[in-house]
């Protein structure tokens, strides 16, 4: 049996009362995801000679993948990544997506008409999939012929429960009149983990240049940034126009 001294229990109880005891942060904290919708991202790094080739091919060709599955969006980076595409596709469960990629692997259409042709025009391709964050919904922009920003942020391991609250003020305190719109936000399920995704929709890319010198000027704005940034370990901004073809323009 152990056996402590008077002393070292007098000790443990210091250390054990209320205002000593620190909550501990869980790496997998959070709300359990409830929406069985995701969205993957895909971005694709075209050879640079074959950027033109590869967009003009896509626009005669992707009905033959939409034929398939949903696309939300397909852009050009224009800013913050040369010769990329980024596209968004809807599934409502995993069993979807695996049997909407195992029918394009028997499409002979898909495979000879756009595959074959594609692939030697790449130079790597990533994806990830994402769900809408609790709080946001997809939504499309107030009229066609702008550009569209996808900020990506970086968050502090101990998810959603730790810093859910503040990347949520954030990003509404820019969601607001005379700031851009905000088409949805979302967080990463397999890909970066911590990791979020603020997609937003300007009239023109000097309109969001604006916004961005009004927004440091802006004391509501600054002030849940201030609180955001606390749990944030970095940031990527891409600045893209929507492609001919896309459902979001």
């Amino acid at each position: 049996m152990l056996k402590f001294r008077s002393s070292s229990l007098r000790s443990a109880a210091v250390l054990l009362t209320p205002a000593a005891v620190q909550p501990r942060v869980h790496l997998s904290t959070g709300p359990q995801q409830t929406q069985r919708t995701f969205f993957e991202f895909r971005t694709y790094c075209i050879r640079p000679d074959q950027y033109a080739a590869f967009l003009k091919l896509t626009s005669e060709k992707i009905h033959l993948r939409t034929a398939h599955s949903e696309l939300i969006g397909y852009w050009s980076v224009e800013y913050g990544g040369l010769n990329k595409v980024f596209h968004i596709w809807k599934y409502d469960s995993y069993s979807q997506r695996a049997a909407v990629r195992a029918a394009l692997a028997q499409d002979p259409s898909w495979i000879s008409e756009y595959i074959s042709k594609a692939i030697p025009m790449l130079e790597s391709q990533d994806n990830e999939v994402t769900y809408l964050v609790p709080w946001s919904h997809l939504q499309r922009p107030p009229k066609e012929g702008g550009v569209y920003e996808l900020v990506s942020f970086q968050m502090r391991p101990g998810g959603p429960a730790v810093w859910g609250n503040a990347f949520q003020a954030a990003a509404t305190a820019h969601d607001a009149p005379g700031y851009g719109k905000l088409v949805g936000a979302f967080h990463s399920e397999f890909g970066l983990l911590n990791r979020v995704h603020a997609l937003w929709w300007f009239e023109s890319a000097d309109q969001r240049a604006e916004v961005r010198h009004k927004a440091h000027t802006d004391a509501r704005v600054v002030a849940a940034v201030r609180n955001s940034v606390l749990h944030l370990d970095s940031q990527e901004n891409k600045l893209m126009f929507p492609c001919p073809f896309s459902p979001l323009k």
